[in-house]
């Protein structure tokens, strides 16, 4: 509240201001502005509806033709965005947006939007990367990550071996700084879903797995044992080349 002080001489009133620290006037004049630098408005998700292939914040996972059948681990995946729309890297210069390549989902992952690095300016990122992520590309929301990374890869070309469709989902991760990293790349993404993705329905699981079997089986009938080792060291050199390209030869992979 304000004071008066009497000068004795001249009698002229001269008011007495309590002075505010700056940053207290800050927080007083803009305390919205203030509030956003420490917690981003996340509204809230509409719930997964398999029947209509909407899955909000979610990378998916689908089966591959021929590839799938002969390493079922190895499948075409793509990243959702807020209102569950698939957007995926289907080919050269080509995102496919809500018709996802090579069939419905089969497995699914949703991520978790609070463990994304979403800074408003310079000085606002909750990561350890700062400068680097905003030199990256760093995102304001979920979206805006996917439509940044859509723009890139709309440039790039296409390649089973170096640049794929987990590329696509994991410079997305890099953008957003997801888990509070920003070294995603094919590995690590492919493990993540592996390790950690629903299988949307044991139907999913027979139109993963029964094709390899069958591919398997008959193989081993006409062919013999010779077969059988034949397809596992394709397996095991595929899992190689991607392993040694990605942490050995990064400048192949896009």
């Amino acid at each position: 509240m304000a004071t008066y002080k009497v000068i004795s001489r001249g009698r002229v009133p001269m008011m007495m201001m309590n002075l505010k620290r700056s940053n207290d006037v800050e927080k007083m004049v803009l305390p919205s502005l203030v509030e956003d630098d420490d917690d981003h408005d996340l509204w809230p998700l509409n719930e997964i509806d398999t029947r209509k292939s909407k899955f909000p914040c979610c990378i998916v996972w689908t089966p591959l033709p021929v590839v799938s059948w002969l390493t079922p681990f190895i499948g075409h995946i793509g990243l959702c965005r807020e209102d569950g729309v698939i957007l995926d890297f289907a080919g050269s210069n080509f995102i496919d947006v809500d018709d996802f390549a090579f069939g419905p989902p089969a497995r699914y992952l949703q991520l978790d939007r609070t463990k994304c690095c979403l800074p408003r300016n310079l000085g606002g990122h909750t990561c350890k990367y700062g400068f680097r992520h905003t030199e990256y590309g760093s995102s304001v929301t979920w979206d805006d990550a996917l439509s940044m990374t859509t723009r890139s890869f709309e440039h790039k070309t296409y390649n089973i071996f170096t640049c794929n469709c987990h590329s696509y989902v994991a410079h997305c991760l890099n953008r957003l700084c997801y888990g509070g990293s920003m070294e995603w790349n094919m590995v690590n993404v492919f493990i993540l879903v592996m390790l950690k993705g629903k299988w949307i329905s044991p139907s999913s699981v027979v139109r993963s797995f029964l094709p390899c079997a069958l591919v398997t089986s008959l193989g081993v009938a006409f062919v013999g044992w010779p077969f059988l080792i034949a397809l596992s060291s394709f397996s095991i050199l595929l899992f190689a080349w991607f392993i040694i390209a990605t942490y050995c030869f990064k400048n192949i992979i896009c």
